[in-house]
């Protein structure tokens, strides 16, 4: 079994039969997904796209709606404004 130390600054050198096990070269991006308390490595090859369904949502709230945000945001913007004055 292959065994990486982590650094100081929390990186690590992924072992050679782990990077010839998933064909990875230079400059090449993984991505790591938790799982518990393991990680598991996966090469991130192709676009964005490919990678759907890797990442777990947890949260099940609606999504934020930006419109409303700037809005509020503009509203106390220009009471702190007028309060100025």
């Amino acid at each position: 079994m292959p065994i990486s130390v982590l650094t100081s600054k929390g990186q690590m050198t992924i072992p050679k039969e782990v990077r010839k096990a998933l064909n990875l070269q230079p400059s090449e991006k993984v991505i790591i997904v938790v799982e518990g308390n393991q990680a598991i490595i996966q090469p991130l090859k192709g676009n964005l796209l490919d990678i759907g369904g890797s990442v777990k949502i947890t949260n099940r709230e609606k999504p934020i709606d930006f419109k409303k945000v700037r809005e509020e945001v503009k509203k106390r913007v220009a009471k702190k404004v007028a309060t100025r004055g």
